[in-house]
């Protein structure tokens, strides 16, 4: 559905040529839902843009839904839907008269742009506020149609740019709801966003993108494997250098270092080092004052591979 070879976007500035994204290689299939993580300024919205023909690529090639990016760029429009992070619904125009518009956009007669309409109030649940302006919409309710634009004319391939920020927990948990009801459709979604536990949750895989560059790929399960391990952490008072000596070159540990005045180990197999870990500081002398087991989150894995935390990024 989305597949590039050496995707690139330069800028020129007054101190020289930027490279914003520098030569990506990237492959979505169909029937997917794909998630694009990257800190602020690593090319992620360069990159989306690019995809959805809204900014030329400097170099490389891609295909978008079946066309060449580059050649067929008005092909490409037809067949994909993209959703904005800031929204665009009319605040003076009601719902169901703005899908309507949207679908004779994209060709349909009138009567089929009101069938089609009444479909997507229906499935995303905006049938009592249908005839109100979207002014008068809640903060859910508006990026329920946000969405219900991107769909209305049944594109292939939906961009969606941080779809659920600034809404409330429950407002997300229904639109993750939608969002998994696209993929059973058949419909592939390429999602960015800030929300870790979304990023886990809803999306089949992953690309992290930074300075350019994809610098990571998988599915969530996959990329926590690839870090270090699970996480144990050693809580032993003041004698955590004494702690750290004795355990950093044991064969079981990947990597160990002094966190916030802890001992912090990465192993393989959390469970069977855990006792070890305990004989070990017994031997020692060392008390221990508590011990936890943990698996690597996401944010682990984002923060090994560009050097910065996606919670920070988000806040």
């Amino acid at each position: 559905m989305i597949e590039t070879h050496g995707l690139r976007r330069s800028f020129r500035t007054r101190r020289g040529e930027v490279e914003a994204v520098a030569g990506i290689d990237l492959r979505v299939d169909a029937g997917e839902i794909v998630g694009f993580l990257g800190p602020n300024g690593a090319g992620k919205t360069t990159t989306l843009r690019m995809l959805t023909t809204l900014l030329e690529p400097s170099g490389g090639e891609a295909t978008v839904a079946g066309c060449d990016l580059l050649r067929e760029p008005r092909r490409v429009r037809e067949r994909i839907g993209y959703v904005a992070q800031g929204g665009a619904t009319d605040p003076t125009v009601t719902g169901r008269r703005e899908l309507v518009l949207q679908a004779r956009l994209y060709g349909m007669d009138r009567a089929t742009a009101a069938a089609r309409a009444a479909e997507v109030l229906a499935a995303l649940d905006l049938e009592a506020c249908a005839d109100r302006k979207g002014g008068t919409y809640s903060g859910g309710q508006r990026r329920r149609l946000d969405l219900g634009l991107g769909l209305v004319h049944k594109p292939q391939l939906l961009f969606l740019d941080e779809p659920t920020t600034g809404l409330d927990p429950q407002s997300r948990a229904h639109l993750w709801e939608e969002i998994r009801g696209l993929r059973e459709q058949g419909t592939t979604v390429f999602i960015t966003t800030h929300y870790l536990d979304e990023a886990d949750a809803l999306c089949d895989r992953l690309a992290i993108i930074d300075h350019g560059r994809i610098v990571a790929e998988g599915t969530a399960e996959e990329l926590k494997r690839e870090i270090a391990g699970d996480v144990v952490t050693v809580g032993v008072g003041n004698h955590c250098a004494e702690a750290l000596r004795l355990l950093e070159h044991q064969p079981f540990v990947r990597e160990a270092s002094i966190d916030e005045g802890t001992v912090r180990l990465y192993v393989e197999r959390g469970e069977a080092a855990m006792p070890q870990i305990l004989r070990l500081l017994d031997g020692g002398g060392i008390t221990l004052q508590t011990i936890s087991l943990a698996r690597p989150t996401l944010d682990d894995v984002f923060l090994r591979q560009t050097g910065r935390s996606l919670r920070d990024e988000a806040a």
